[in-house]
């Protein structure tokens, strides 16, 4: 049995390529579905010698299949936010804790204990729906503060600004972490000058504005809110980990995930660093559903695992690889 305290003690490159190959081995003889996706490649764990080796697979089934791993009761539900008519993805997941664990100590890898911060929410979009990921970990990230001033808020952005505006002025630690468009619209009603606030984007216009690329977004919301980086949040509901960007839109993994990318017209192959291609995460904290998953986003890798996303693919269905019929 694979341990949770295996994937989050990892302590280099081998240990992680090797208890990556640990979960391929489990993930392949436990899921169902990601079994018959290796079959219809003709990749068994006898072919699988790397992390190179190991299939990804197309985010898309978290639409249409219950990616499981055999004889785990599900504890929570995840769900894709999606316009209407559209099939959402489902993330079933059958232990909770490890998703706990999962964005608790990514956040401390990179930030440090979520107890030296006041968490401040603006998350409209996802705070009006049952069954988003982000709202979970930003409630227990409020819980975990133990600040009383932490807390969510929806339309409210007076109260809000009123609320930085007061802790900036006793010098205390903030994280705000938003919706793109809940941040734009903070900062076109009200102008700050923070000291002491880390602000963390999540991304998403979620069709309530123009989509802007990541660079223009950062220097309005720099200039509002009166900071030299805006940070970024890179994390989907069929992931159990989150990758952060502390300015530039240059994301780090925690020690238990990794992205590569694959060539955009052959979805089976792996590119080298610095080339813009399709974004693979291997996620080990996804132990019970998959850890490795072909996205639909577009980005590049540099030589440090360091990676930026840079679009989403054109067209519904990841070119490539048309094996969605199982």
């Amino acid at each position: 049995m694979i341990s949770k305290a295996a994937i989050f003690n990892l302590k280099s490159n081998a240990e992680f390529d090797t208890l990556a190959l640990e979960i391929f081995r489990f993930q392949f003889k436990n899921n169902v579905i990601y079994r018959s996706f290796c079959d219809l490649l003709y990749k068994h764990p006898a072919d699988v010698k790397s992390i190179l080796d190991i299939p990804f697979l197309p985010i898309q089934f978290f639409k249409s299949h219950k990616v499981l791993c055999a004889a785990n009761s599900v504890e929570k539900t995840f769900t894709s936010s999606g316009t209407t008519g559209s099939i959402t993805s489902k993330h079933l997941v059958t232990d909770i804790k490890l998703y706990e664990d999962s964005y608790t100590k990514g956040f401390n890898h990179f930030y440090g204990d979520i107890e030296d911060y006041v968490v401040l929410a603006l998350l409209p979009s996802y705070l009006e729906r049952d069954g988003s990921s982000l709202i979970y970990m930003a409630n227990d990230l409020i819980v975990k503060s133990k600040h009383p001033e932490s807390g969510f808020y929806l339309n409210n952005l007076e109260d809000l600004a009123q609320k930085l505006q007061q802790l900036e002025a006793k010098q205390q630690k903030t994280l705000l972490i938003g919706v793109s468009f809940a941040l734009l619209d903070l900062v076109e009603q009200f102008q700050f000058s923070l000291k002491h606030t880390l602000v963390m984007e999540t991304g998403g216009m979620k069709g309530r504005r123009k989509e802007i690329i990541r660079r223009e977004l950062h220097n309005i919301l720099q200039s509002g809110f009166g900071v030299t980086k805006i940070h970024s949040e890179y994390g989907m509901t069929e992931l159990l980990s989150q990758a952060y960007s502390k300015g530039n839109g240059v994301f780090k993994c925690p020690p238990w995930m990794k992205v590569l990318t694959r060539d955009t017209e052959d979805a089976l192959t792996l590119q080298q660093p610095n080339k813009t291609g399709g974004i693979n995460v291997i996620d080990l904290a996804n132990l019970n559903s998959c850890s490795f998953i072909a996205t639909q986003d577009l980005g590049k890798v540099n030589e440090n695992g360091q990676f930026e996303i840079i679009g989403r693919f054109d067209n519904s269905d990841i070119r490539g690889c048309n094996l969605m019929a199982l």
